[in-house]
Formats: structure tokens, C-alpha cells, sequence
């Protein structure tokens, strides 16, 4: 009877623990003023929700700064520094982890004094939701303008303004009403949709983790159980493909896999796919884990893939969604947090790390610096730490990416100083400036001394390359151009039959130049013809496999039908920004 029981157990352990497994993560982050209250409004979430060890409280009690007038001071269960704890303010970006029966929660509690800006935005850079602190007693202050602007920057899509020390101001819901006025005004002025106000006593525990009697007008959640349903957004997981391939996998002939972290989209066996920047096809043949192969995979996943077909792919290339490219461009327009006391200077070479691409590049024009105080833009000649700018840059080798309201992995760099390795900043990409269009001073962007990229081509083109073979139907051939030209195509007949025409040359340069290549020869040798589908692959087609007649409309019809699959996706218009 035992051993039943003991099995029983075991199952229900095991349930548990697939249980807590499948749970839904919510990332969030603490932003205010010093002494809004953040910390203290942590603790109270650990404590009351049970996830603070005994030790711990023991300690906090015992600790000679220990600043409550009560048995626990709950802003130390997250202030760890000792630095932290003898100023009573928070400095370093504190992660604190706990779960409840609902959702698990990573919460990174960030200093709120202007000198340590760098730190939130580090601290609030992976964060689903950001939790603004107020202060009730002094309504909206510069820094919480500061952090409500970080916070919409870094694209974080849901906010909660916590009115803290409601016990101070006697619980008055007309204070607490003038408060949310004005930062729904602030949300709304910044562009953030998703805004929550909740009247709290961070001290008291009103509001936290369940709701307070001293507030019968508010009808909404407590903070904690706001936080259990509110939905998460995760913008990445609705765009197209995007694999930046970390590592090489050949661990034997037989076997060649590109790993990596997949930040976007969900990929599946068979699945189209194009890698960048060599603008090669392939499809996916096999997704493969430690656990072994798998059916599908999504975003933030990591897994190894494989390729139907070789493909020229290294560390720092991307596989893309063929049907939904990213941008491939040297050239961008890009929100940038300067986090060093090393200034940055307009045209000197840093390095560039984007996924697991790293080039060099520097920034060619600063447009504006943010006023963060008071949103304004205004002039810089150069930034200093802690200082958010719209900047121009451009790379020495192109980056494929998307804007971080996009995509926040393939919308996102970091700065590095190439002699000694520091981070120097941040940056959200917001614009491609490829086009070279003037910018807001009227200045038009310096051209880059790099080749043309063959994927840059098809974009410009609007398809894919391809070859058509035609043997000696000239009519067909002649009228299959036609077609396919008034249908948007760049298409052009070559005649292999000519003898001044160097065949070969002609064909594979225009193919090489983005054409759909209608190549017309009678007499075709079979090395000839192995080379044209090698070049091509699957975007090649003959005609007298397909059998079409010269006169056959519908024939026409049918390699018109087929040259659709080679179209490139729409590509959003690049407007200028007015600053």
C-alpha cells in the first residue's frame, strides 16, 4: 500500500513540476524617483506572495539599516548592494524572480536617480511591462517623465503607473484621479495604449497582492493580480523568420546544421527559406534539438537547422522568411542610449554587434538629443553618458534587420570601443536610410564605397532572378517577354543561337543582375544545361519539359502563373521623419 502511495506521489511531484515548467514568464521592470518606492514595493510582492526565505527576513530585521519604524524594512529584500542600503537608494539593477499559482515573473528593480538612466535602460531593455512608480505626495516629477520616455523607447507595450503612499494622502480618490489624469496624458502624448493605473501603499501593502479596504471607490486589481493576467505582447513572434546563425554544425560529413537562437517568427520543416547576404534559396529539411528533431519551432527558441540543399552559410548570416525579408542596409537612423563617460564622436569607427553579426561602423550625423526632462528635441555635437539621441550611422558591411517596433532582437545593437572591448551604447533601429535621401538638415547621406549586394538587386527589382528556357521557340520566347514585362517583371529575351553572342556571358551576367532570363537556343549541350539549372535551381524552367506549344495562350499564362513565386515581398515605403 505504500509503494502505491509512494508512486502517487511521485506523479503528482512530476505534475507539479510540469506544471511550474509550462507556466507563462512575465519580465517586468520598476522605474520613479528616488524614494517613490519601488523597492520597498517589490519586497512587499516577495513577501506577501510568500517568496522571501526566512533567513532573509531574519536578516533584514537584524540589519543596523534597517529604516522601517516597523519589524521589516522591505526595500532591502531587493537593495543587495551595501552601497545601496547605507544611501537607501537603489543603483544597480536588481533581478528578483518568484512565481505564483498563475504565472512566473522576472522582476528587475532599477535605480530611479538621473545619474544611473543608463542602468534602467539596461534594466528594462528585455522587459513585457514596466511598472512606473509615483509618488502621490508630489504627482508626475522630470524623472518620471524620464522613465515613461525610456520605457515607450525601448518599445515595452503595456504600463502601469503604481500611485504609491495613497496612506499619505488619506486615500483620496480625488488625488489619486488628478494623478492618473495626467500620466494617461503623458501615455498617451508618448504613443503607449496599454496603461493601468492602480492607487497603492507600497509601506501599508494596500493594493499589492490583494485589494485594500481603504479604497472602496477603486474598482480595478491589485498590482499582483493585474500582473497574472494582464496579456503579454511579444511583437516577434508575429513577423517572418529570422535565424541569425550563431555556430556551424559538422560534426561529420553527413551532417551540416546552423544553430542559433531563433528571434522571430516559427520555422518548419519544408518551409522556404533565404539566406542573407548571399541571397540564396534553400527550404528547411530538419529542425533538430538535444531532445532530437522537432516539427516546429517559434521564437525565442534555440535549435539546429539543415538545409535541403548546400548554401554558402557562416556565423553572422541570417536565415529569413522568403516570402518577408528584413531590411539589408549599411545605412540607418537609430535611437541610441550613450551608457559611457567616453563621449561619442561623430565619425570614428566603433564596432557594431548586431545578433551575432559585428562590424565596424560610426555615427555620420548626430540629428537631435532628447530633452528627456521635457521631450524636446535639441542640437548636439556630440553625447555623453546617460545622454538618448537620434543618430545616423553606417556600418562597413550591411545589417539585416527590422525596426525594433518590430522586431526588438533584429531591431537592436550594441556599441563597442574596439580598443579595450567596453560597451559604450545601446541603439534601436528605427529607419533604413539606404535610399540616400536628404535628411533634416538637407544633407544627403555619403554613398557607400561597398559593392551592390545581390539581394539588394532583387529588392530593387522587386523578384527574384530566374531562367527560362526556350530552345527555338522564338515566338514563345518573344511573347513570353512581353508578358512577363507588362507584369511588372524584369525580363529579357538572350539568343544563344546568335555566334557573335558570347551565350554564356550573357545569360549568367544578367541573371547575376536580378533579370528573369528567357534564354533561347535550339541546339543545347547537356553540360550547357546542367549549368543553367545549377545556376538557377529551383528557379529555373523549361519549356519543352512543359511542353507549350508556340501559340498556346494558356501556356503563356502558365509560366506567367509560375514566375509569381518569384516576386519579393512588399517592402514598406521609407518616409522621411520630420524632427
Amino acid at each position: 500500500m505504500s509503494s502505491v502511495t509512494e508512486i502517487e506521489v511521485r506523479d503528482q511531484f512530476a505534475e507539479f513540476l510540469e506544471q511550474n515548467l509550462n507556466k507563462e514568464l512575465l519580465r517586468f521592470t520598476t522605474a520613479g524617483s528616488v524614494d517613490d518606492g519601488k523597492s520597498t514595493l517589490i519586497g512587499r510582492l516577495l513577501h506577501d506572495s510568500k517568496t522571501v526565505y526566512e533567513d532573509q527576513l531574519a536578516s533584514i530585521k537584524k540589519s543596523r539599516v534597517n529604516r522601517s519604524s516597523g519589524p521589516i524594512d522591505f526595500s532591502l529584500i531587493t537593495d543587495g548592494l551595501r552601497a545601496e542600503r547605507e544611501q537607501g537608494i537603489t543603483i544597480d539593477v536588481g533581478y528578483r524572480y518568484f512565481t505564483t499559482a498563475q504565472r512566473k515573473f522576472i522582476i528587475a528593480d532599477t535605480p530611479g536617480h538621473e545619474q544611473y538612466t543608463r542602468n534602467m535602460a539596461t534594466g528594462a531593455s528585455t522587459a513585457d511591462l514596466a511598472v512606473i512608480l509615483i509618488d502621490g505626495t508630489k504627482g508626475l516629477l522630470p524623472q518620471t517623465l524620464r522613465h515613461t520616455y525610456i520605457s515607450s523607447l525601448l518599445g515595452i507595450p503595456t504600463l502601469v503607473a503604481a500611485v504609491n503612499k495613497m496612506d499619505l494622502l488619506g486615500y483620496k480618490e480625488e488625488e489619486f484621479r488628478k494623478i492618473e489624469k495626467d500620466f494617461l496624458a503623458l501615455a498617451e502624448r508618448l504613443g503607449v495604449k496599454a496603461v493601468t493605473c492602480i492607487p497603492i501603499s507600497a509601506l501599508a501593502g494596500d493594493n499589492v497582492v490583494a485589494r485594500s479596504r481603504q479604497m472602496p471607490w477603486y474598482g480595478g486589481p491589485a498590482v499582483l493580480e493585474h500582473l497574472e493576467r494582464v496579456p503579454i505582447v511579444r511583437s516577434a513572434n508575429t513577423s517572418g523568420v529570422r535565424f541569425p546563425v550563431q555556430y556551424v554544425l559538422r560534426p561529420d560529413a553527413n551532417f551540416r546544421g546552423f544553430a542559433g537562437q531563433l528571434a522571430g517568427g516559427a520555422i518548419r520543416p519544408g518551409d522556404a527559406v533565404t539566406a542573407l547576404p548571399s541571397g540564396q534559396t534553400s527550404r528547411v529539411d530538419s529542425i533538430v534539438t538535444f531532445d532530437g528533431s522537432l516539427a516546429e519551432a517559434a521564437s525565442p527558441m534555440s535549435v539546429t537547422v539543415t538545409l535541403e540543399n548546400e548554401i554558402d552559410l557562416s556565423r553572422g548570416d541570417m536565415l529569413v522568411s522568403s516570402s518577408d525579408v528584413p531590411k539589408v542596409s549599411q545605412r540607418f537612423l537609430a535611437s541610441i542610449v550613450w551608457m559611457h563617460t567616453q563621449a561619442l564622436e561623430v565619425g570614428r569607427s566603433y564596432l557594431i554587434k548586431h545578433c551575432a553579426r559585428q562590424v565596424r561602423g560610426k555615427a555620420t550625423a548626430i540629428r537631435h538629443r532628447v530633452n528627456v526632462n521635457t521631450l524636446e528635441p535639441e542640437s548636439a555635437a556630440n553625447l555623453q553618458m546617460n545622454d538618448i539621441a537620434a543618430v545616423e550611422v553606417e556600418t562597413s558591411s550591411a545589417l539585416f534587420f527590422d525596426a525594433y517596433e518590430k522586431n526588438r532582437t533584429t531591431g537592436s545593437f550594441i556599441i563597442i570601443d574596439p580598443l579595450n572591448n567596453a560597451t559604450l551604447a545601446a541603439g534601436m533601429i528605427r529607419d533604413d536610410l539606404s535610399a540616400g535621401a536628404p535628411n533634416s538638415n538637407g544633407r544627403k547621406i555619403l554613398r557607400s564605397r561597398l559593392p551592390v549586394m545581390p539581394l539588394e538587386r532583387h529588392l530593387r527589382h522587386g523578384h527574384f532572378p530566374a531562367i527560362i528556357l526556350a530552345n527555338s521557340h522564338v515566338t514563345l520566347a518573344q511573347r513570353l517577354e512581353r508578358a512577363l514585362f507588362e507584369e511588372g517583371f524584369e525580363a529579357i529575351v538572350i539568343d544563344g543561337n546568335a555566334g557573335y553572342l558570347p551565350a554564356k556571358a550573357a545569360w549568367n551576367s544578367l541573371y547575376s543582375a536580378g533579370f528573369v532570363v528567357i534564354y533561347l537556343k535550339s541546339s543545347l549541350e547537356t553540360q550547357e544545361r546542367v549549368e543553367l539549372r545549377s545556376a538557377a535551381k529551383e528557379r529555373f524552367f523549361d519549356l519543352a519539359e512543359a511542353e507549350l506549344p508556340a501559340e498556346d495562350a494558356d501556356g503563356i499564362e502558365r509560366v506567367v502563373a509560375w514566375a509569381q513565386s518569384l516576386r519579393m515581398p512588399p517592402q514598406p515605403e521609407r518616409t522621411e521623419k520630420v524632427n
